[in-house]
């Protein structure tokens, strides 16, 4: 990690994770069937912002590389459970075809500057 960041909010993928799980709760409530808001639509939103919170955590704990990386992995592996529900809606038709493909693009572009920056922190960590 070569720049020094002053806040979370400085952080692509924070941003990124947070327009995302925003979008993601709006579409479980406007775009889903009414039974599914409480099912996959309460999973979907959970995991989302899990990823945002996991970002800002990690983001607090920086001056120590092992807990910034954990927060980080959490976020990851929240990343990935979003994905798979997002998977789940589209094959069993809660989720329109057209719609699902701009969420997964979205979301695996947020997971390549996740992965990479994970990756920085892992190998040239300097706290803040």
């Amino acid at each position: 990690m070569e720049k020094k960041f002053k806040s979370y909010r400085d952080l692509e993928i924070f941003r990124l994770s947070k327009e995302l799980a925003v979008d993601v709760h709006k579409m479980t409530l406007e775009e889903l069937p009414k039974f599914e808001m409480f099912e996959e639509g309460s999973q979907i939103r959970k995991s989302s912002k899990s990823v945002v919170c996991n970002i800002v955590e990690g983001f607090g704990r920086r001056r120590y590389k092992n807990e910034f990386i954990q927060f980080l992995t959490y976020a990851v592996a929240s990343y990935d459970e979003t994905k798979a529900h997002l998977e789940m809606l589209r094959e069993t038709g809660s989720l329109k075809k057209d719609l699902f493909n701009v969420l997964l693009q979205r979301y695996e572009e947020l997971g390549a500057k996740l992965f990479n920056f994970r990756e920085a922190v892992i190998k040239g960590h300097r706290p803040s």
